[in-house]
């Protein structure tokens, strides 16, 4: 028996191992997988209750936990659409014990956040319950998995609970309805036709949310939710699984089911010879688009030859994917971007989904290229080299996820014990997968990947979508297409895949390495500084927090806001056309071949107030890493006809897009009112694009990234000094510093943005036209942070902002339960903390509602804050946004971004005078300091002092564009906020006067 197999897996041994070590085996393709899942405690009560334990250390001193059951919207009746997902949403609201969202308050109480999404979901198979919860305190995990247990059989379901929810289901149902929501049904409908399916999205009928009984809720909730269809999971940094299983048993065990459960139904969704089409106009689409999607059965896991066959068609969509690619990237491309994916649809069905994006009304020339390219397979299959490509680049993902094999996150393995539960998918654990893998992946040759094509004929369960704006086809001319596409595979008449040259070496000439002129050690924050040769200074922090991860990002003073308005617009796209180009060296169709199998990403961005590039990568491809922020350093981007002509479009594309969004009239007079109307300020419109010069928008991206002595470079993750630093100076300091400097700007000197923030109240309503009812609330404070405590007071307006998002949730979404979901953000003039003088910015709030509802749901929210503003919180309310500050904090310490930000922040911030670990330490003070203030009292001071005009802010809603009179109407519910009546009577005689005119026109 082989060392790595599911049944003999030694831990000890195989940590010590490393992926390259890992031997490989003749594998019998008949040997059957063990139906236990592997690594995890695993049983089942006498009550029938699934359960699962696993300790797991990551992130230390939490338990990701779930109630998994198999019981979704596939199986409610035509009078209770929906119905699943409303019992989700109340099992938050009461139970026997837990009543008026003390659940909810409970997990804020420990700072386990609630949330849309977070902590619940219901699909058409099944619901699934989630908490994310910490356990240093023992009674947590207690109550937590007490929680879980009430969900089983517990749920109130009462006529209140149901009232104070409808607003917010229907509020989750009318976000559901833009453009998008739309489209997903058209393509549901199409994909599931014939089947229950059809019929049963998760979300239901508005009809039966507004009108369903508590009854009928109490029907459903008692005929399928037993036990015998559940399934605990519990992964967590326990100190054993035994005692865990014991909670499980003491809240769970006694539970029985007065009467026999009846069976779970599977629903099949029938097969069908001939294509499906579907040419659907949305006139607020986001982008002209074409889905073509086969159907078949879901992949079985219970042999070798299984998980063979997975992989075969895992590099199937891999290869097609990179061809996909190549060809968006050609002159005047059929489509601007195309991929293909599998999905698991339903039980026992999933389909292989190709999808593309394209210009208006060149949704057919896309279908065209994407069903050639299936036939293009058929006939010549893809070459050795191409196979050879995504065989790296599989290896290169088992490899990673071996090396993380104990680093992997809680959440992850519950999701892994979730899909065992209700879906049968195997758990044969990592060590065995990588040996599955590095064993079998050398044999799979290119016919056999090939070969899969075979089962993507449009005649084999095929389902073809397009949608458009505007109609400008139809139906008969995709038949037309397919038919057409259908002869010319017939006849061979589709050449052979042309493939591209690739260069071996990502640097054609090695630079000359740098040397260290200063090092720094900073043993507080455990990190090492080097100021280099050429003037870049690094600083690097080695990490054990996973093993195959290393971050970097390296920022410059100086961006957009430096520039005038005749050079704006021309720079504001210099880094879309660059990436065009290949700021690399190479173009991105090149240059995916060249990173095959290779762990490395790098990216830029070009901010208002900075420039940046920042990435990650494998330990073992660091140099790779640095090659490419050399190549960034060292090319320079120089205009390509085709190239350009292409950025312009996708841009062009998007612009029109955003112009078919209702949301965009509202965003963009929101930034106008709130900011002001400065060109920095001002959408991107097709007058703007026609400004640009691309030669222009290059040059300037060529000084962007030029001049290495004005950047600041910082490294965090699992780095071996003694090979990075060596490599650190070859490419890095390797880069030339220009005998002038270039953007080469004091962080003192930086030019703010133009902002223009209100002086007093402003309130406006913007119409758009929409297809269906959509209603967006902004509500915005300015604030202002003054200099010599500006560290401390964005503590305090970050803890004010949780204050005010946990305080509106509990008024709008838990009491008058009108919302789904509020968010509260603050934004401080960008990134401005690192200048002089005192900074302004905003204090955001948005959320969705009724349109009929939002002027009520304004004044509640404003009165709710002036309630703060006077009477302040209570201890409950600051205990609470402590401990979810504290728990995220805790979080953060365990992960490479939180330091990377950590460390960038201490280079950026105003109180930076040369000492990086200074700079961190009066930071971390500051938080501890503000933490350690933190009463109701210095909340509601602050809430003074930083919102500090009561009667100052704005109030921008989007409304559907509806006639002159029911606007007339919402005008006169905002006159006692400060609309002058005098203006509502010229309005109201403007109004009259048009109408006579128009039916003076009439009778004439």
């Amino acid at each position: 028996m082989s060392l790595f197999s599911p049944h003999n897996h030694d831990s000890s041994i195989t940590r010590k191992l490393s992926f390259g070590s890992l031997e490989t085996v003749n594998m019998e393709l008949d040997k059957e997988f063990d139906a236990l899942p592997f690594g995890v405690d695993y049983g089942r009560l006498e009550n029938g209750l699934v359960y699962y334990v696993k300790c797991n250390p990551k992130p230390r001193k939490r338990a990701s936990l779930a109630l998994a059951v198999k019981v979704g919207s596939i199986l409610e009746e035509e009078d209770e659409r929906g119905v699943a997902h409303i019992v989700e949403h109340l099992a938050f609201s009461a139970t026997k014990k837990y009543t008026n969202h003390t659940i909810v308050k409970f997990l804020e109480s420990i700072g386990a956040e609630f949330g849309p999404c977070q902590n619940a979901e219901t699909s058409c198979d099944g619901t699934v319950y989630k908490l994310l919860i910490p356990i240093d305190k023992p009674e947590l995990l207690s109550e937590a998995i007490q929680v879980l247990a009430e969900f089983s059989s517990e749920i109130r379901l009462s006529k209140d609970d149901l009232e104070k929810e409808r607003g917010a289901v229907m509020e989750e149902y009318r976000d559901n309805r833009n453009a998008d929501g739309r489209i997903l049904d058209a393509c549901w409908t199409l994909v599931m036709e014939g089947s229950k399916y059809a019929d049963r999205l998760p979300i239901g009928l508005e009809n039966v949310i507004k009108k369903v009984s508590p009854q009928t809720l109490k029907q459903f909730y008692q005929k399928w939710y037993h036990l015998s269809n559940m399934a605990v999971i519990a992964v967590g940094d326990f100190s054993d699984t035994k005692s865990v299983v014991e909670l499980i048993k003491t809240n769970f065990g006694y539970k029985y089911s007065a009467l026999e459960p009846p069976p779970i139904p599977h629903f099949k969704v029938p097969s069908h010879d001939d294509p499906r089409f579907s040419y659907f106009v949305e006139p607020e689409a986001s982008e002209s688009a074409v889905m073509i999607a086969y159907k078949m059965k879901a992949d079985e896991m219970k042999t070798v030859k299984d998980y063979r066959e997975k992989l075969v068609k895992s590099m199937f969509c891999m290869a097609l994917n990179r061809r996909l690619f190549r060809i968006s990237r050609r002159k005047d491309p059929p489509y601007f971007s195309c991929s293909v994916d599998s999905y698991d649809l339903v039980h026992n069905l999933k389909a292989y989904v190709m999808t593309s994006s394209c210009k208006e009304k060149g949704t057919l020339e896309a279908l065209e290229s994407m069903l050639i390219e299936i036939a293009r397979i058929r006939l010549h299959g893809f070459s050795e080299r191409e196979i050879s490509v995504v065989r790296a680049l599989k290896m290169s993902s088992i490899e990673s996820a071996y090396l993380e094999r104990d680093q992997m996150e809680s959440s992850s393995l519950r999701h892994d014990y979730t899909e065992h539960f209700t879906n049968n998918k195997p758990i044969i654990g990592i060590e065995y997968e990588a040996q599955l893998q590095k064993s079998i992946l050398p044999d799979i040759l290119a016919s056999e990947v090939s070969k899969f094509a075979e089962k993507l004929w449009t005649s084999c369960s095929c389902v073809i979508l397009i949608v458009e704006p505007q109609a400008f086809a139809g139906i008969d001319d995709m038949k037309n297409i397919v038919m057409k596409i259908n002869k010319l595979e017939n006849k061979g008449s589709i050449s052979p895949w042309d493939d591209e040259h690739i260069p071996e070496e990502i640097v054609n000439s090695m630079p000359n390495t740098g040397n260290i002129i200063e090092q720094r050690e900073h043993a507080n924050i455990g990190a090492s500084e080097l100021t280099l040769s050429n003037g870049m200074r690094v600083c690097y922090k080695c990490t054990d927090f996973f093993n195959d991860q290393v971050l970097f990002a390296g920022f410059s003073y100086g961006g957009l806001s430096e520039l005038p308005e005749s050079k704006y617009f021309s720079s504001s796209m210099g880094s879309t056309i660059a990436e065009e180009i290949g700021m690399f060296g190479h173009r991105p169709s090149v240059l995916i071949d060249m990173l095959a199998g290779k762990r490395v990403d790098v990216d830029i961005e070009i901010s208002n107030y900075k420039r940046t590039f920042y990435g990650y990568c494998s330990p073992f491809y660091l140099e790779t890493a640095f090659q490419l922020v050399y190549q960034l350093f060292t090319t320079k981007v120089t205009p390509d006809d085709e190239v350009i002509k292409r950025a312009m479009q996708v841009k062009e594309e998007a612009i029109l897009a955003r112009e078919r969004d209702p949301y965009t009239s509202f965003s963009n007079r929101a930034r106008e009112i709130n900011h002001g109307n400065s060109y920095f300020f001002r959408p991107f419109g097709i007058n703007e694009l026609q400004k640009v010069n691309p030669v222009k928008a290059c040059e300037y991206f060529n000084t962007c990234f030029k001049d290495p002595s004005t950047f600041t470079v910082v490294i965090i993750g699992k780095t071996d000094p003694t090979v990075a630093v060596p490599l650190i100076l070859k490419y890095l300091g390797g880069i030339e510093k220009p005998p002038l400097p270039i953007l080469h700007f004091n962080s003192d000197y930086i030019k703010g943005l133009p902002y223009e923030y209100p002086k007093s109240i402003t309130r406006e309503v913007v119409y758009s036209p929409m297809i269906e009812v959509q209603c967006m609330v902004r509500i915005c404070f300015p604030i202002e942070l003054k200099n010599g405590t500006m560290e401390e007071e964005i503590h305090y307006t970050g803890f004010l902002t949780k204050l005010l998002e946990t305080k509106l949730l509990q008024l709008l979404r838990f009491k008058h339960g009108q919302i789904y979901n509020a968010s509260v953000s603050e934004s401080i003039d960008g990134d401005l903390p690192c200048l002089t003088g005192d900074i302004c910015g905003d204090i955001r709030i948005d959320f969705s509602c009724d349109p009929k509802i939002s002027l009520k749901l304004v004044d509640l929210a404003l009165n709710e804050i002036l309630r703060l503003r006077e009477e302040g919180p209570s201890d409950q309310d600051v205990e609470t946004i402590l401990e979810i500050e504290q728990r995220a904090h805790e979080n953060g310490l365990q992960e490479n971004y939180y330091w990377l930000n950590q460390i960038l922040s201490s280079y950026q911030s105003r109180i930076y005078s040369g000492d990086i670990g200074t700079s961190f330490k009066i930071l971390n003070e500051g938080r501890s300091k503000v933490r350690e203030s933190l009463t109701p009292l210095t909340m509601q001071s602050a809430l003074q002092r930083i919102m500090a005009h009561r009667n100052q802010h704005t109030v921008v809603i989007l409304m559907p564009q509806t006639s002159w009179f029911n606007r007339i109407k919402s005008f006169s519910q905002w006159t006692r906020q400060g609309i002058d009546m005098k203006i509502l009577a010229a309005i109201a005689g403007f109004t009259v006067l048009a109408l006579s005119l128009r039916r003076y026109s009439k009778q004439s």
